[in-house]
């Protein structure tokens, strides 16, 4: 500590390059215990992105109970509910108040330029991430890794605010929101065993023959489509599922919660407009993760294949084989290795499902809203007006038990207008004033009485696709004399190298933090996958090395701001990559 003074005392007044000094590894006391603090990047400029560092933090310091950072899940919601704490802390007192760039004075700050004084973190968002930001040990030991904005006056050096904010600002912070101290108890155990809970139940879908379940109480609408927090006040009404799809599952601790099961097949969630049949489909297509307690769908989980699909013009597309929904195009275009930089609504959504089948879905949700009328139905009007030898597409509604019987490949379908699917449901959910109905009688006596005499299209499962295997050289995060270029911007834009990869229309990436993961693993992958294997190959192949490696397999390797992706998302922006070419 007293060698980290001297140093910026010495260096106090002097041109900004001297902060390279501190990189390395400092001791630094908090609350009378020596801890390591590493910096590993520091900073060119006081404008430049903040300085990277970590913080390793002992048990004797901690104090954190060892049962509850048991390996796993439950580590997994102690560290997420230590980053969210240390985020907001930071933010509530760093000095700077507006991160790398930002200039302008927080509360208490010392001013100065650029982003002087902010202490960062990346903040866990309701959902709870395998994320780079803490990490929580099995003997209670905790690392902490953030950034933050050495402070400067024009390009002057502050070295008596840089001192006052290592050696007092941060190990304040830290003893305020990594420390069990800073925790009710209560709160450690309840994080940590509802992320445990979760993945216990989640567990429990595939015996029970279900895609999703959905727990009695659940709280299920957010406060805006841009505010993912749970709507609050009386006039929220908590999930009720009715009596002939009701299921019992086990928390980790044997107690029985009760709740709606979704089973496999094709599933039918109907009703009129604004009674929450979207609201639910969201849930569902979030319950792939866990999520924090409070958050009101702690108990909601789906199958970890279900994919979110939907149509997304413009998109470009690379050697997919679409002919289980399009065959041959006007002129004898082939469908079965098929490439376009400008996709109708049908052919992106077609190759949205083939891609997520690729990648290993056993579920797909599909929302009317967002999708291609004339990929998921054609009435019997349309097929009289148009003859089957003029339409190329066969509409999902042909295929949708078919995927289930021949591949084991469920379906939930948001539908407001489209009663022809009632021939082909296994299930039927009426949303009436935001509670569930099973219609499924009701439905099936509905579709015996008004018989719409459709003709079924569905042609002969076609052979598997080929393998696609992409070539390393597309797949170029290089941008003018810097070899590699990635940033992100928000979670629905990669820049990658010359290229913008949108990711808008992949609505199961929940983290700006994952978005970033995601363009880091597609230059891993380039770097040491894509040596002829295919397209699942390479998912297999990266998820197991992230296993094995973790998240430190990315980047520069000491990264705090990423957090795990499904290969189901990783795969989406592959996809996406309109560079993206494909060996003959």
């Amino acid at each position: 500590m007293e060698a980290l003074r001297a140093l910026l005392d010495r260096i106090d007044g002097r041109g900004y390059p001297a902060y390279k000094e501190l990189r390395g590894e400092w001791e630094l006391p908090v609350g009378g215990v020596v801890c390591t603090l590493t910096v590993d990047h520091v900073q060119g400029d006081p404008f430049a992105a903040p300085s990277r560092m970590r913080l390793r933090l002992p048990s004797s310091l901690t104090g954190l109970p060892v049962e509850e950072c048991r390996p796993g899940p439950r580590a997994l919601g102690v560290a997420a509910l230590l980053a969210r704490t240390f985020a907001r802390v930071a933010v509530e007192g760093s000095r700077g108040g507006r991160g790398s760039g930002g200039g302008g004075r927080g509360r208490g700050g010392t001013g100065g330029s650029g982003g002087s004084g902010a202490i960062r973190m990346a903040s866990p968002g309701q959902q709870v991430l395998d994320q780079s930001a803490t990490r929580v040990f099995p003997d209670g030991g905790v690392e902490a890794r953030f950034t933050l904005g050495l402070p400067a006056a024009g390009r002057r050096i502050l070295g008596k605010a840089a001192a006052g904010l290592l050696l007092e600002q941060l190990p304040s912070v830290v003893t305020t929101s990594l420390l069990a101290g800073a925790h009710d108890a209560e709160s450690l155990r309840l994080h940590a065993r509802t992320n445990e809970d979760a993945e216990v139940l989640r567990s429990q879908l595939g015996p029970l023959g279900l895609v999703a379940f959905v727990a009695d109480g659940a709280r299920l609408p957010r406060r805006s489509g841009v505010d993912d927090h749970p709507m609050e006040g009386a006039d929220v009404i908590p999930f009720h599922s009715p009596d002939s799809l009701r299921v019992t599952l086990r928390l980790a601790s044997g107690e029985a919660v009760e709740g709606m099961g979704l089973p496999v097949g094709v599933t039918l969630i109907v009703g009129g407009g604004y009674h929450g049949k979207s609201t639910l489909l969201r849930a569902v297509e979030r319950g792939v993760y866990n999520h924090r307690p409070g958050d009101g769908r702690e108990r909601v989980v789906t199958d970890a294949t279900a994919v979110k699909v939907r149509a997304e013009d413009g998109r470009s597309v690379a050697g997919v084989d679409l002919s289980l929904f399009i065959r041959e195009l006007p002129g004898g275009r082939d469908t079965r290795r098929f490439s376009t930089a400008d996709a109708s609504g049908s052919t992106s959504q077609a190759a949205a499902m083939v891609e997520a089948l690729e990648a290993g879905a056993r579920v797909l949700l599909v929302d009317e809203d967002t999708a291609a009328t004339n990929l998921m139905i054609r009435d019997r009007r349309m097929q009289a007006l148009v003859p089957r030898e003029s339409e190329p597409i066969t509409p999902f509604i042909d295929r949708a038990r078919q995927l289930h019987r021949e591949r084991g490949v469920s379906s939930v379908l948001v539908l407001g207008g489209s009663g022809d699917y009632l021939d082909v449901a296994d299930t039927v959910v009426a949303m009436v004033d935001y509670l569930p109905v099973d219609v499924t009688e009701e439905a099936r006596k509905v579709a015996d009485r008004f018989p719409t005499g459709r003709l079924v299209e569905a042609p002969s499962t076609p052979p598997p696709p080929p393998d696609r295997v992409p070539e390393a050289a597309s797949v170029d995060p290089s941008r003018g004399r810097k070899a590699v270029a990635i940033k992100v911007r928000g979670v629905n834009t990669v820049l990658f190298g010359e290229e913008e990869i949108d990711l808008s229309a992949v609505e199961q990436i929940v983290s700006t933090t994952q978005t970033r993961a995601i363009g880091e693993a597609l230059h891993l992958a380039r770097e040491r996958l894509m040596d002829g294997r295919s397209i699942p190959a390479i998912l297999d192949a990266l998820m197991d090395l992230l296993h094995t490696e973790g998240l430190d397999a990315l980047g520069r390797g000491t990264e705090g701001d990423l957090a795990l992706f499904r290969r189901f998302e990783f795969a989406a922006a592959l996809n996406r990559l309109r560079g993206l070419e494909l060996t003959p």
